[in-house]
C-alpha cells in the first residue's frame, strides 16, 4: 500500500529501529516535535536501545544512545512497562513473522493505547498490519514526507536531514529521497484545487 505523507498520526510508539532513525536528525526530531508529535517506547525497546550488549559497539551507537539518555531525562520520550496479557496477542503471530520482543511489544503497547506502531523494519510492518489498522502503521521516513507536506520542513532541510542521518551510520537516504518526491507530489495535487477555484 502506498505511503500518503498528508496524513500522520502524531502518537507513535517505536520500536528500536525507529527509535535510532527518528533520533538520527536532530532537525528531524525538532521538527518533529514542534509538529505535535510524540514518541514513546516500551520497556523491551530501551532495554534493547541502551541496556542489552552488542557483539560491536561504534560511536554512531553511543552517540544515538546519548541523544535517546537525554530525551529519556527530559521527558521528550517515555518509556512504558506492559504485562504478558497485553502481549498475548502478538505472541501468537510471532511465529508468521521473525521480529523482536522490542517490535512484538511496541505493537501490543499501540493497540492497547490506540497510538500509532513506527517501525522501519518490513518485518515488523507486516505483523503490525495483521494487528493494527495499517494507517496506524507509520516509518520515519513517512514521518519525513509528512513534515514536508505540512510545510514543517522546507526543500531546503532535505539534504541536511540525510546528512544528519548518514553522520550516524543511519540506511534510510533512499527512502527519505523518494518520499520527498511524494510529498511534493501531494503538495502540489492539493493546490490543484485551490488554483482552479481561483480561476
Amino acid at each position: 500500500m502506498a505511503i500518503d505523507p498528508s496524513q500522520f498520526h502524531p502518537h507513535n510508539v517505536a520500536d528500536t529501529c525507529a527509535v535510532w532513525n527518528v533520533l538520527s536528525s536532530q532537525l528531524l526530531y525538532s521538527a518533529a516535535r514542534d509538529a505535535g508529535c510524540g514518541f514513546c517506547l516500551t520497556s523491551f525497546v530501551r532495554y534493547e536501545c541502551l541496556i542489552k550488549s552488542r557483539k560491536k559497539e561504534d560511536k554512531h551507537d553511543q552517540e544515538l544512545q546519548r541523544r535517546l539518555n537525554t530525551a529519556v531525562q527530559q521527558k521528550q520520550i517515555e518509556s512504558y512497562s506492559i504485562d504478558i496479557g497485553d502481549l498475548q496477542e502478538v505472541i501468537v503471530l510471532e511465529n508468521r513473522k521473525r521480529v523482536s520482543k522490542g517490535e512484538l511489544s511496541s505493537i501490543a503497547f499501540a493497540k492497547k493505547t490506540r497510538q500509532a506502531f513506527l517501525t522501519d523494519d518490513q518485518g515488523a510492518r507486516k505483523l503490525a498490519d495483521l494487528s493494527l489498522d495499517r494507517r496506524m502503521v507509520q516509518t520515519t521516513p513517512h514521518l519525513f514526507g509528512w513534515l514536508f507536506f505540512q510545510g514543517k520542513l522546507l526543500d531546503g532541510d532535505k539534504q541536511t536531514v540525510i546528512d544528519q542521518h548518514k553522520e550516524v551510520g543511519r540506511p534510510l537516504e533512499k527512502y527519505f529521497e523518494q518520499m520527498y518526491g511524494t510529498a511534493l507530489s501531494y503538495r502540489l495535487m492539493a493546490l490543484i484545487p485551490c488554483a482552479v477555484n481561483a480561476e
